[in-house]
Formats: structure tokens, C-alpha cells, sequence
């Protein structure tokens, strides 16, 4: 699915650079901007939106124990993906403005479509339709595997009810985390539509990624015996700065929806501590197991 996924983003870059060949493509789009629009703003919001795009790299956080050498081998697998992804969407955007007024790109329902048709490159658009759509359900199967992975860890630290814990006994998956992140997903999925649902999703994972730069700073304190990589200080300085920033972007709605799931977070919470759940130890997993 990836990589029917990535083919459809080399599509536009070749067909960009399809409609260069006849000299056609105008570059002054790229760095332009509307009349009395400040370009830090602008580009403050563009990477709002920008930023749901690279949510499937802190969902594979989630997996690392899933990953054999996980030390040596995530990092690299991380920032390498990073890079790729980043000169890709770059390529993309660039490909885009080139061939496209940005305008007309705004104001379409589906702007790569509109590309590919002007670059005159002759793709059947039902092609490029069905490589979004696979896209499309690559990124909730991605966000589907983090959440059923992230409810079946909350689980065993004791911040949700232990049903959530249990693991099949020959898959090894979790099993009544992947039903339960299936249901609140077809809950959500009737609540709003996919913009706000991405909005919301953003805003959520700023919270996320505030807490995971302050957990780096304390945990960078830890001595580990064996080899890890360790980040300089200031990255996860930033970090937090950056999140702060970019919420400032959300709007009144989007954070009343975001509250509201916060609050159901912490009722599960309380649940889970009245009913006395624990952070489980070594010999409860083999329990669960069976």
C-alpha cells in the first residue's frame, strides 16, 4: 500500500516535469504569496495542514518493539524516511505551483488530480483516483495499528481497564485493542468530516509530542549501559516550542473537540485507577497470554 501510495506522489512529480518539457511551467508561483498576506502566517498555516502528513512517523514509535535491533535499526529507518518523505512533498509542492496557478490548486477538491490533467501526460484519472484511495486507507491503517498498539501499552502501565492488554495466543496481536481503536474510529468517523477529524487528530498529537520532548529531557538523564542513540538537548527544546506555535494556528472548534476526547481519555483514566488496575509486572504477562 506504501508503495502504490508513493507512486502516485512520483506521478505528479514526473508529470510536472512532463509539462517543464515544453518550457510552459512557471517557477515565480512558487515563492508567491497572496496580497496582504504576511508569509510567516502563511507559511505557519501550510504546515499545520502539512504536519498530518507526517503523522505516520511518530505512530511507528508505537512498533519499536515489534523491530528486531531496534537501537541501531529504528533511528536509521526514522530519519531516513523522514528525509525521503521530506524531498518528496517538497518535489510535490514545487511540481504543483509550477504547473498549476496556486489559486485554482486552492480552491480544488482535488488539486495532484488537477496536475496530472494539465501536464498533458495522458493518465487516466480513474487510476490516479484508485492510488488516493489507497493512500487514503494506508494512513488510517497506520493510525489504526499506533492506536490498538498504544491502548494495549496503556493498558499494562495500568491507565486503562487490562481487557485492552490481552494479546492472541498465536499472532501475538493485540486483539481487544485493535476492536476497541475499530469502534471509537466508526464513532468518529460519524461526527465530523475529514478535515475537522484531521484538525482534531493534529492538535491531539501536538499535546502527544509536547509530552514526548519533556519525557526525552527527563529520560536523557538515565544511565543506560548499553548503546542507544541520544539526542543534543535543543531538539527536544525546540520541539516543544514548535508544538506551542503551531497550536496557537487551531481554531475554537477544533479545540472543543479535542477537549471533549481529552475528557473521555481521563473518565477511562479514573475508571481504571477506582477499579484498582495496576501497572502489571513480568509474571502477569504469561497470565494474560493464556
Amino acid at each position: 500500500m506504501t508503495t502504490i501510495e508513493l507512486s502516485g506522489l512520483l506521478l505528479v512529480i514526473v508529470a510536472a516535469a512532463w509539462f517543464l518539457r515544453g518550457c510552459e511551467g512557471n517557477f515565480g508561483r512558487v515563492v508567491e504569496f497572496k496580497a496582504g498576506v504576511n508569509p510567516a502566517y502563511a507559511v505557519l498555516g501550510a504546515a499545520l495542514l502539512a504536519f498530518y502528513s507526517f503523522v505516520g512517523f511518530e505512530t511507528s514509535g508505537n512498533l519499536a518493539e515489534e523491530i528486531r535491533d531496534v537501537r541501531k535499526t529504528y533511528p536509521r529507518a526514522l530519519f531516513g524516511a523522514l528525509l525521503l518523505a521530506g524531498a518528496i512533498y517538497m518535489a510535490v509542492a514545487i511540481g504543483a505551483a509550477v504547473v498549476m496557478p496556486v489559486e485554482q490548486l486552492a480552491h480544488s477538491t482535488a488539486p495532484l488530480l488537477e496536475v496530472v490533467k494539465a501536464s498533458g501526460l495522458g493518465i487516466p484519472a480513474q487510476l490516479f483516483a484508485f492510488i488516493a484511495l489507497i493512500a487514503v486507507a494506508n494512513g488510517a491503517l497506520l493510525t489504526m495499528i499506533m492506536a490498538s498498539r498504544l491502548a494495549y501499552g496503556m493498558a499494562h502501565q495500568g491507565l486503562l481497564p487490562r481487557l485492552l492488554g490481552g494479546v492472541l495466543p498465536e499472532r501475538r496481536t493485540p486483539a481487544a485493542a485493535i476492536v476497541a481503536a475499530t469502534l471509537v474510529a466508526i464513532v468518529l468517523t460519524l461526527t465530523g468530516s475529514l478535515a475537522t477529524l484531521a484538525q482534531t487528530v493534529v492538535l491531539l498529537l501536538l499535546f502527544v509530542f509536547i509530552s514526548t520532548n519533556l519525557a526525552v529531557l527527563v529520560l536523557r538523564r538515565d544511565k543506560v549501559a548499553a548503546d542507544h542513540f541520544r539526542v543534543p538537548t535543543w531538539v527536544p527544546v525546540l520541539g516543544v516550542a514548535s508544538c506551542l506555535l503551531l497550536m496557537t494556528q487551531q481554531d475554537a472548534q477544533t479545540w472543543l473537540r479535542a477537549g471533549a476526547l481529552l475528557l473521555v481519555g481521563v473518565v477511562l483514566y479514573g475508571i481504571s485507577r477506582a477499579g484498582g488496575v495496576k501497572p502489571l509486572k513480568a509474571e502477569d504477562y504469561k497470565v494474560m497470554d493464556s
